[in-house]
């Protein structure tokens, strides 16, 4: 009797063990909605009323992150192409940015469209100096815990994170806390970013490739040029370059 009681027990365990590590994800797939608050984010431009009576309240995006173990991938969904509502406004050009990050290197490349081009920009991977909170919520099916972070100096965010999930990332590359982010909020751009599903791979290494499709910026030559275009109809002509460089090289595509 004994003995059966053993195995019993000894079975019991090892399916709890099993199930147990079944819960912690090393490769996948997470589908994201971002969701900009267009009218809020633009209530400060001088916009003509009948441009703001036909403006879209929401811009709604869907992007993918890929990840394994050490590296991620984040990149829009491909969709038809839609009739531009925003009139005088294209607000598509972040459907060609992605953003590939290397953990175990700190390093990241990101592709960003620019007045019409593509530019690779090599950076290392920032840092958001993190609070974790006691609050928790439900994302695509796992428990979430809450952290407010703090990006350029002044500039507040707020994450959920699940531990199930190995990768210590997120999407638009942030990054940081002990485990995945599955939802961020970021109320000063008026925008969130929230999954809707995550998809456990054997393996999702073969999907992790930086973007290569794009011009370099490897020279000092070639990074001023860059910077020229970049702020070439901006109004704020007075910022240091460390200060363009900030806003180009930004957490959000």
């Amino acid at each position: 009797m004994k003995r059966l009681a053993s195995c019993i027990l000894l079975i019991a365990t090892c399916t709890g063990g099993l199930k147990a590590q079944q819960l912690f994800i090393p490769h996948g797939k997470i589908n994201f909605e971002k969701k900009v608050n267009l009218q809020r984010s633009l209530a400060e431009w001088d916009i003509p009323d009948e441009a703001k009576e036909k403006l879209k309240k929401y811009k709604i995006t869907n992007w993918e992150l890929y990840f394994d173990r050490t590296k991620s991938i984040f990149k829009p969904v491909k969709k038809e192409p839609e009739e531009n509502n925003n009139l005088f406004f294209d607000f598509e050009g972040d459907a060609e940015n992605q953003l590939y990050a290397d953990y175990q290197k700190q390093s990241r490349v990101l592709k960003k469209r620019i007045m019409g081009e593509d530019y690779l920009l090599n950076d290392t991977i920032p840092k958001v100096d993190w609070k974790i909170m006691h609050e928790v919520r439900n994302i695509a099916g796992y428990e979430c815990r809450k952290a407010i972070g703090r990006i350029n100096d002044t500039v507040y965010v707020v994450a959920f994170y699940s531990d199930e999930i190995l990768l210590r990332g997120g999407p638009e590359g942030f990054s940081g806390l002990p485990g995945m982010i599955l939802g961020l909020a970021i109320p000063r751009y008026f925008t969130t970013w929230f999954a809707t599903e995550v998809n456990a791979f054997a393996n999702a290494t073969a999907n992790i490739l930086p973007p290569s499709k794009g011009k370099k910026t490897e020279t000092e030559k070639d990074f001023k040029k860059l910077l020229e275009i970049y702020t070439r109809y901006d109004e704020q002509k007075k910022e240091k370059p460390e200060q363009v460089k900030k806003r180009l090289y930004g957490f959000v595509l």
